[in-house]
């Protein structure tokens, strides 16, 4: 099923799922940038698989003195969460078979101060593109008119109870395939480390 004008939030480091919607028809995807930013979603944080379970982790966010627009969301480097977040990612994926492939690309994100989280979450969704080896459209363009309702589905439910791509991406020579064999991966309610 492709979807036509479908809008997205933004995510950092998005979802398998997101990722998989994204991807049924990238032409027809609009990033929401000009909704208020709601607190406490996938628009900042990810998930992570681990040996020791699911690891959330949160960009943090400057706090507004009123409601602003998810473009406007500035990232806050009062703690040192670039550097607590690449030490996670490491040590999570490193024994993966793709980790040291891709490595690279993402190390820059942890080494640099981004000021606002939608550029954040556009690079890496661009270099998240450039690996799974897709042609992707440029998402700068903000949608046109704020969209409250999506389209009657509460879409963090849809996308931020799932695993975020950097599991199929280091982990996979075929990532988003039905049935890819993944190390981590969870059998009878434990992490495999193959």
């Amino acid at each position: 099923m492709q979807c036509n004008n479908l809008i997205l939030p933004t995510t950092y480091l998005g979802s398998v799922d997101w990722y998989r919607t994204y991807l049924q028809n990238p032409q027809a995807v609009r990033i929401e940038v000009m909704e208020s930013f709601p607190k406490q979603t996938y628009r900042n944080r990810c998930t992570i698989t681990t040996p020791d379970g699911p690891l959330t982790l949160t960009v943090p966010v400057k706090k507004a003195e009123s409601k602003q627009l998810t473009r406007d969301v500035e990232i806050s480097y009062q703690t040192r969460w670039q550097h607590q977040h690449w030490i996670s990612i490491v040590s999570a994926y490193r024994r993966t078979p793709y980790f040291d492939y891709f490595e690279e690309y993402f190390r820059p994100f942890y080494e640099r101060e981004t000021k606002y989280l939608i550029d954040l979450n556009n690079g890496l969704h661009e270099v998240i593109m450039q690996l799974l080896n897709r042609s992707m459209k440029p998402i700068a363009g903000y949608s046109l008119q704020p969209t409250t309702d999506w389209m009657g589905q509460d879409l963090e439910l849809c996308f931020g109870s799932g695993r975020s791509i950097l599991d199929e991406l280091f982990n996979s020579p075929n990532p988003l395939k039905e049935g890819a064999c993944r190390v981590g991966e969870e059998k009878n309610g434990k992490i495999s480390s193959n």
